[in-house]
């Protein structure tokens, strides 16, 4: 099954209707038929985002397995430490290096953000580059 890196961005206008890119969010959906997956601090810098009401619907997509969610552990912090410094330049936040984190753990690469910028200088195993799927069009 086909599956997708999912960043706040994409969960953050998908879940805000006043968002500008709400429908491009929805439509996309609409028409994918395979699987997403984040990040647990993905969760957490969405709802940062979002009043309750937007909150409990997300927590309740993840629930029914609208979005398969890694934990990031602790042991596993180093890598983002290294993450982190890599691209200090960049100012790369905690959720942003565990997405890098787990598209080199899981192999996925491609991925649905507005953060095209960043996502395309991060680099996972081997050099690889993230592949940022075109949703915002």
């Amino acid at each position: 099954m086909d599956s997708l890196l999912v960043d706040a961005g994409f969960l953050i206008a998908l879940g805000r209707r006043s968002d500008s890119l709400h429908q491009n969010a929805r439509s996309f959906l609409r028409q994918y038929g395979g699987k997403l997956v984040t990040v647990a601090p993905v969760i957490v810098e969405t709802c940062y985002f979002f009043d309750s009401t937007a909150k409990l619907e997300l927590l309740e997509w993840v629930h029914v397995g609208g979005i398969a969610v890694a934990d990031v552990p602790v042991p596993v912090y180093p890598d983002l430490s290294a993450i982190i410094g890599k691209y200090a330049d960049r100012d790369v936040d905690f959720a942003d290096a565990a997405l890098v984190w787990l598209a080199a753990e899981s192999g996925l690469r491609r991925i649905l953000t507005v953060d095209e910028s960043d996502f395309a200088v991060y680099r996972i195993k081997g050099g690889k580059r993230f592949e940022v799927i075109p949703w915002m069009r």
